[in-house]
């Protein structure tokens, strides 16, 4: 069966009817009532960023007070080495000293003619009738005191021929070879023979160097 239809009323809707009685809640003194409160939040990031700062500045201060102590030690080495330092310092400049004094002569002793060659030479080279008594070491060369054996006359020629050859000896590189010369010349009344006195003169570069 059908139901039945109900028939639509025309009267007109009531109005509506207020609240009984009036709201008199002041809501912002009402107590909040959240699980999780906003001020929590600000708080914490409140507390957050205090933190990292205080971490921040922790570790400068920190490397602050480590590159300081690092400053303190090498200030204490070096208050601790200055002495021995003067010191070593001294010593350079006598050791400086001392150095420039021996460079110069290792450079005197290599820049003078070897005289036990220049005596070897002489000694190989020299005619058989002459003898060499001695030598003398001079400040511009080297004389020379020789005894030729021969009659007087022929004792004189071959002492002329032996200054004309060490003239001519190219081996003689530390001499002046152009003023070698006689300095004496004499007979020797014991033996007889004759006694002469040449003089080889140094180069220039050699000249009034004390061997």
């Amino acid at each position: 069966m059908l139901p039945l239809l109900k028939r639509k009323s025309n009267a007109p809707a009531g109005p509506v009817v207020p609240a009984w009685h009036p709201n008199f809640r002041e809501f912002q003194k009402l107590p909040d009532v959240k699980v999780v409160r906003t001020a929590f939040f600000v708080n914490g990031a409140a507390i957050a960023v205090l933190l990292a700062l205080a971490l921040y500045f922790g570790i400068h201060e920190w490397q602050l007070y480590v590159l300081n102590g690092q400053v303190a030690e090498a200030e204490r080495q070096i208050a601790r080495d200055k002495k021995p330092s003067e010191q070593a310092k001294v010593l350079y400049k006598r050791f400086q000293a001392e150095e420039a004094k021996i460079n110069e002569l290792n450079a005197f002793m290599a820049a003078r003619p070897v005289l036990s060659e220049i005596l070897i030479h002489l000694s190989v080279t020299r005619p058989e009738n002459i003898a060499i008594d001695g030598f003398e070491f001079l400040p511009n060369g080297v004389g020379l005191r020789l005894t030729v054996r021969g009659s007087p006359e022929a004792a004189a020629g071959y002492a002329t021929a032996y200054l004309e050859q060490l003239r001519n000896d190219t081996e003689l590189t530390a001499f002046d070879r152009a003023k070698f010369e006689f300095t004496n010349q004499a007979r020797n009344t014991a033996t007889g023979r004759l006694s002469v006195e040449f003089f080889l003169k140094f180069n220039a570069q050699y000249a009034d160097k004390r061997l």
